[in-house]
């Protein structure tokens, strides 16, 4: 008897850091939906500026109005998932949406179609954003909440990963055609929706369904927690170090890469982001949420200031490194601070109102971006997204992360 009872606790004890099939599924969700996005984003800037002859500036205000949408579409998606109690149907509608877009690129002849097609899909990810984010948490057990957002980014830079790479290889099959090639992002973007129709099971909330209410409003914003608002400011700042990866394209074809082979840089950005994102959501449930953000930001710094300086394609593939260890160690973590210092029944709102303020801050910084790039080349550029991320890490020591086992609103 001593000994089943014995196995069936050393059962749990496996179990118990064992990561639920619902994240998994998720994650290869988000996988799909980013091979079919990213194909299309890293050819995307090279379509409209070589074929549609679009301007820097104007590629910076259609990336940051697209991302900016997306931001304050995330704000409402997440008060009415709280509200219904309910994330997966506003996750299914947001990827549907997204995956209806995907013809619309190779069909574009003029840049509004492109703007409005860019716009609608983001509008698709504003919706999905932060219902799936707070499903996630519902989800997960406490204690694997860093893995968890760990494994989402790990497998969705694994389809950031493996977009441009298609991208490069139907690049060549076909000749440089880049219409062609767009086609091929409406197949994965199918996939992603069935996955979470059929195999993402959501669970039941009866407390949160029960107590419904408008979440939107000064009473439960001030429920809030200060700490839930130093990460919101950190955040913004983040995005104002990281602007749209369109100019890491763009950069790469700056210093004399063949167009063809453009999208090799996210492929090397991914790889790094790919590989890292996991380990640091593991380390995220273990180490100080300080340590491991300033450690990203360094790694921003010197990307940035590499990329200034490139003189040739080896150089932009470096630069993209460091990149993406940046976002391997910052863009799970914040997830898991959200979710951390947010109660149970405003975490929708919560990854929001954050996503919210992120995508307001990245309409500011592509735009700049394209600004300094058309007035003073693309070093101004990194060297302004440099900048930023220095006035972060100054930023941090304003952030004093308590024990990471006792999460506000767990």
């Amino acid at each position: 008897m001593n000994q089943n009872h014995q196995k069936l606790q050393a059962s749990k004890k496996t179990n118990d850091h064992r990561l639920p099939r619902g994240i998994w599924v998720l994650g290869f969700v988000s996988m799909f939906m980013d091979i079919s996005s990213e194909l299309v984003h890293s050819l995307l800037p090279l379509f409209m500026v070589t074929l549609l002859g679009t301007s820097m500036v104007s590629v910076g205000i259609i990336e940051g109005l697209a991302e900016g949408a997306a931001a304050i579409t995330k704000v409402f998606s997440g008060a009415i998932s709280d509200y219904f109690g309910k994330r997966k149907f506003l996750a299914v509608a947001g990827y549907t949406l997204g995956a209806i877009t995907k013809p619309i690129f190779p069909l574009a002849t003029t840049i509004g179609w492109v703007f409005g097609a860019r716009f609608v899909d983001r509008i698709g990810k504003g919706i999905r954003g932060a219902p799936r984010d707070a499903l996630i948490s519902d989800i997960v057990p406490l204690h694997l909440r860093g893995a968890a957002y760990g494994i989402r980014q790990s497998l969705d830079s694994v389809g950031a990963l493996i977009g441009p790479l298609l991208a490069v290889g139907f690049m060549v099959w076909l000749m440089n055609d880049i219409k062609a090639v767009l086609w091929v992002a409406v197949v994965p973007g199918v996939i992603a929706v069935l996955l979470l129709i059929f195999f993402v099971h959501e669970p039941e909330s009866p407390d949160r369904a029960a107590h419904r209410q408008n979440r939107l409003t000064l009473a439960e914003m001030k429920r809030l927690p200060r700490r839930y608002w130093l990460i919101v400011i950190l955040g913004a700042v983040f995005t104002l170090a990281r602007f749209s990866e369109a100019f890491l394209i763009l950069r790469a074809q700056d210093v004399g890469l063949a167009i063809g082979y453009v999208p090799v840089i996210m492929i090397v950005m991914n790889i790094f982001y790919s590989l890292f994102a996991y380990p640091a959501g593991q380390a995220a449930d273990r180490l100080s949420a300080r340590t491991l953000l300033m450690f990203g930001l360094v790694m921003l710094i010197v990307a940035d200031l590499v990329l200034a300086i490139a003189l040739s394609p080896w150089i932009t593939f470096v630069g993209a490194a460091f990149w993406g260890l940046h976002m391997a160690f910052t863009q799970g973590l914040l997830s898991k601070l959200v979710a951390d210092t947010s109660p149970t029944d405003l975490r929708g709102t919560a990854f929001g109102v954050f996503n919210f303020v992120s995508g307001v801050t990245l309409i500011l910084a592509s735009v700049t971006a394209g600004v300094l790039w058309t007035a003073f080349g693309a070093a101004a550029t990194f060297i302004a997204g440099a900048s930023f991320a220095i006035l972060a890490a100054t930023g941090l020591f304003f952030y004093h992360p308590k024990d990471p086992a006792q999460p506000a609103g767990a």
